[in-house]
């Protein structure tokens, strides 16, 4: 016997999960009951046709699950006394293509306060290495006028900020046209989160004030991920560093070790403007290394002229037959690669 034929809306459904194979499922049903409010009734309807199609909603939707997103079913885990459907976000881990294998990582590039010889010499990096891939690590707007520090009023406001975020954007993609780029949230972008929360939470629901909108990512064909979630680059994981809460995986003695103990496996992060590395064998026998990468901003802002940050960008190989993958964390010194 044949199978029964979606309906217009499950279909569509499926052929966005095919498309955004990392977003979560109510992430997603927001998504559809905001381009098509009319298929479904509820966004808890068009999460249940998402689910299902992921395998998550029982025995029977299984074999219809999508390949590379079920999860193994565990019968002890059935909800047998029938209770009401959570709100609890699931939380994916946006695992990078298999086409991206050579990557130039970027982290903390703070636009409009970036260090155009940092910034110019972390793009020659990428042409140098033949990149395929551009992974813009958290923290490439200041925002600084939505800080809920004392500001500066002769400084640049949001929307100057704006436009030369968009700027620098283009030129990225301008000097790397044919590839992949992604775009991890930091703390800085979470200020405009926090601000719109706070100032204007009726535009929360109103796509054009998006981050991904505002800077023009669907024209620069930039992939958002966001949520503080983790990306995945083979076995390694790239995090911004301030996933961890209260204190991030800060460390007194260098950010690296800090992050060891918070991740326990592999992973790199941006953040705290320091190149550090830490590598530890677990008890298996296993090699972990943990990484830091400098930043691409000004060395000296006017709220901490005396730190310990420095520039710098990271080259990331992945072997994707097996995960493995060669971190090569640089510092940048007067606009030269170390």
């Amino acid at each position: 016997m044949s199978p029964r034929p979606l309906s217009p809306a499950w279909a569509y459904v499926h052929d966005l999960l095919e498309q955004f194979p990392n977003t979560p499922s109510l992430t997603l049903a927001k998504k559809v009951m905001t381009d098509n409010p009319s298929m479904f009734t509820t966004v808890e309807a068009a999460r249940t046709a998402i689910r299902y199609f992921r395998g998550a909603t029982g025995s029977k939707s299984r074999k219809h699950a999508h390949a590379k997103l079920a999860r193994p079913f565990d019968e002890s885990l059935f909800n047998p006394f029938g209770i009401p459907e959570s709100d609890e976000v699931e939380f994916i881990p946006f695992i990078l293509p298999e086409s991206c294998s050579r990557v130039l990582y970027l982290t903390d590039i703070h636009v409009p306060y970036h260090n155009i010889e940092a910034l110019t010499a972390a793009i020659q990096l990428g042409m140098d290495r033949r990149i395929d891939t551009v992974f813009i690590g958290g923290d490439f707007l200041d925002f600084y006028s939505l800080s809920t520090f004392e500001r500066d009023p002769r400084q640049r406001g949001f929307a100057d900020e704006l436009e030369m975020g968009r700027e620098v954007l283009g030129i990225i993609r301008r000097e790397f046209p044919d590839a992949a780029m992604f775009y991890q949230l930091g703390n800085h972008e979470e200020r405009f989160e926090r601000y719109m929360r706070v100032k204007a939470p009726e535009l929360l629901s109103v796509d054009e004030f998006r981050i991904d909108k505002l800077l023009g990512f669907e024209k620069l064909g930039i992939e958002l991920i966001d949520g503080k979630r983790v990306a995945k680059a083979g076995k390694l994981n790239i995090v911004h560093g301030h996933e961890f809460g209260r204190g991030g995986a800060s460390s007194s003695v260098n950010p690296a070790r800090g992050l060891y103990n918070r991740s326990k496996t592999s992973t790199i992060c941006g953040h705290h403007h320091q190149t550090s590395e830490h590598t530890e064998r677990d008890l298996n026998g296993d090699l972990v290394t943990t990484w830091s990468c400098g930043c691409l901003c000004e060395l000296s802002p006017d709220y901490m002229p005396i730190n310990r940050w420095n520039h710098g960008a990271a080259f990331i190989e992945i072997d994707h037959t097996n995960g493995w993958f060669k971190v090569e964390n640089k510092r940048i010194i007067n606009g030269s690669i170390i």
